[in-house]
């Protein structure tokens, strides 16, 4: 992950997206009125209208088209989002600061062996989908490091996701540049004391689900859900990145160090 300055230094060509919500959809006229609106697929940069969720979609939507993506807020909740303003869009567009991510990939397999792909921007996680615990081997890297976690699950976050799920889940924040991961439990009951541990982001983890007849399990990546899990191969997936523009002392990394700080 990375920041750089931004090259949208000429007029560039928008497309403007929004939510569903009413203060969005007016932001899409006022915006397309004043700039008109671009085709997506020529499309020098996206600008998003709305909150973190139609950030998010439209990350997963443009996954590996390169494009940068400029959000205004128009939504709920805006953590990764710019202010809303209809004036001088490409000004602020030229100004914008690059924070560059990757997603991760989860490769989940179902207990009648079908196999599933996708990928995630926040995190991967498993959840118990029964009254009782699920039961979890967690593997990094080839090696088995907790032979059974009880819990009602775990996830693995990334440093742009690791303000979400996990820090409701008391996961640490990380910094943007830490090229690091959250690996964190959900509920943990044994080990009772175990908080989660911060893995390298070139490491590949599988967790395997035991049990899994009596104890069903669900992987989710973001929005998808996977039913009925026996095990998920999570890693990150470098060949791919997901550019976000944000103003001058606004950026992802900027933002994340003053959430932990409390701000």
């Amino acid at each position: 992950m990375s920041k750089q300055l931004n090259p949208l230094t000429q007029i560039p060509k928008i497309t403007f997206l929004a939510s569903p919500a009413p203060l969005a959809q007016d932001a899409l006229h006022e915006c397309i009125t004043k700039y008109g609106q671009t085709s997506e697929l020529d499309a020098d940069v996206i600008i998003a209208l709305g909150g973190d969720g139609l950030m998010l979609q439209s990350l997963h939507r443009l996954m590996g088209a390169n494009v940068p993506i400029y959000g205004m807020n128009r939504g709920s909740v805006g953590f990764l989002m710019n202010e809303y303003s209809v004036e001088n869009i490409y000004e602020r567009l030229a100004k914008a600061e690059r924070s560059v991510l990757h997603p991760l990939i989860m490769r989940a397999k179902s207990t009648d062996g079908t196999l599933f792909e996708a990928r995630a921007i926040n995190e991967v996680s498993l959840l118990r989908k029964s009254f009782q615990t699920a039961k979890l081997e967690i593997t990094i890297n080839g090696r088995v490091r907790m032979a059974e976690l009880t819990a009602d699950g775990i996830l693995l976050a990334t440093p742009a996701g690791s303000t979400a799920y996990n820090l409701s889940a008391n996961g640490p924040i990380l910094p943007l540049n830490a090229r690091l991961l959250a690996l964190t439990p959900l509920s943990p009951f044994r080990p009772r004391r175990w908080r989660g541990a911060l893995i390298s982001e070139r490491s590949k983890v599988l967790i395997k689900v035991l049990d899994w007849e009596r104890r069903p399990v669900s992987a989710a990546a973001d929005h998808l859900e996977v039913p009925s899990i026996c095990e998920v191969e999570i890693e990150m997936d470098r060949s791919i990145d997901l550019i976000m523009l944000h103003d001058p002392g606004h950026s992802l990394e900027e933002r994340i160090l003053t959430e932990q700080f409390g701000a």
